[in-house]
């Protein structure tokens, strides 16, 4: 590098969902079984639930979608869309239609 060249900084990217959409940050997916048994490293148990890292705006002012920033959710990954901002944070960009549950604290 050149003496009078400095380094450049990146500037943190953020994605915000567009539409009725959401940004999920999906779960790992699991290695053992619930019975206890270390599966091969070839073999996972996919997982369909993460955290919700973004809502759109118009999901956040739609009375009919109570999900918000960090709920827990289940989702269906046929539809989302990858978001590929750093290595092992696997985001997605999920249509709200393919949202199917919030898990919630029992009362």
């Amino acid at each position: 590098m050149p003496a009078d060249a400095t380094p450049k900084r990146t500037k943190l990217e953020t994605v915000e969902p567009l539409g009725k959409r959401v940004l999920i940050r999906k779960d790992e997916d699991k290695k053992q079984t619930k019975g206890g048994i270390a599966l091969p490293d070839n073999i996972e148990i996919p997982t369909l639930t993460g955290r919700v890292v973004s809502v759109s705006h118009q999901i956040a002012n739609d009375e009919d979608f109570p999900i918000a920033q960090y709920d827990k959710v289940l989702f269906n990954p046929k539809n989302s869309i990858p978001v590929d901002l750093e290595p092992g944070n696997q985001l997605f960009v999920v249509p709200i239609d393919d949202v199917v549950a919030v898990f919630r604290p029992a009362v």
